[in-house]
């Protein structure tokens, strides 16, 4: 997995009932690209450190439309 700031990140719900979930990618904290990311939740604006595991994916820039 590799990312640049303003990536999204989008983590899917893990169990029935729990919704996805995307983040704006703030800052990459590994190598070239790699895990971990300090990210800001689109959901409640929080930030936090992730490493995302396999229920997890990276959006780059041009994958997605800003909402109006």
């Amino acid at each position: 997995m590799e990312a640049t700031v303003g990536d999204k990140l989008l983590v899917h719900g893990r169990v029935v009932g729990q919704h996805d979930r995307t983040a704006e990618i703030v800052e990459v904290l590994g190598d070239h690209g790699h895990p971990p990311y300090r990210v800001k939740f689109d959901d409640d604006g929080h930030e936090a450190v992730v490493s995302p595991g396999p229920d997890a994916a990276v959006r780059h820039k041009g994958e997605f439309k800003a909402r109006p």
